[in-house]
């Protein structure tokens, strides 16, 4: 009888040892969602050809479904070359300005269904006009990278809208440190 109960208390041990320890759960350093929509932002604006700023955006659910993503750039079927990129000029249709589609737009527009009651996450604070397109589409929270622009009007204009229409932002704040790697090796 000792010898049986020796016996089974050896196969509940190399059970044990065995598949027990083999993993003691899931990993535990995988990326937060806020993590993981923001490199995606940070990703998407790669594809921009604006010279001087690249920005990105992502559009999710309430579930953490992306919706959509966009960059600023010109509107679609117009190529990089055929309008101006400049920020100065005499007249301002000379600039870029009067024709580039901001990030926020783009990724509403490029949405694979309705963005209401969605968050969007923005490598730059949107201007007053990005403010209004998400307002409109429904969109509760901004998750925000950079706002380097926060004092010009229209920032300020942005964030009043956002504070009368009830729509939460907040700056982005890594839950750890992020590496993207190219894999050169050199």
């Amino acid at each position: 009888m000792e010898q049986l109960f020796f016996a089974k208390l050896n196969k509940i041990i190399i059970y044990y040892l065995t598949y027990k320890n083999m993993a003691n759960g899931p990993r535990k350093d995988f990326l937060s969602w806020n993590d993981t929509f923001m490199l995606m932002a940070q990703l998407i604006a790669q594809r921009s050809k604006e010279p001087s700023t690249q920005t990105g955006a992502v559009v999710v659910d309430e579930r953490n479904v992306v919706l959509g993503m966009g960059y600023n750039g010109f509107p679609r079927g117009i190529e990089a070359d055929e309008l101006p990129w400049g920020k100065e000029q005499d007249s301002w249709v000379y600039t870029k300005y009067p024709y580039t589609v901001h990030a926020e737009r783009n990724a509403i527009y490029n949405s694979n269904k309705s963005v209401e009651g969605g968050k969007v996450y923005c490598t730059l604070f949107p201007c007053n006009e990005c403010a209004k397109t998400i307002i409109q589409n429904g969109i509760k929270e901004l998750i925000y990278m950079d706002d380097k622009y926060i004092n010009e009007e229209y920032s300020v204009a942005a964030k009043k809208l956002f504070d009368l229409a009830g729509v939460r932002y907040k700056k982005y704040v890594p839950s750890k440190k992020m590496l993207i790697s190219d894999n050169d090796e050199k």
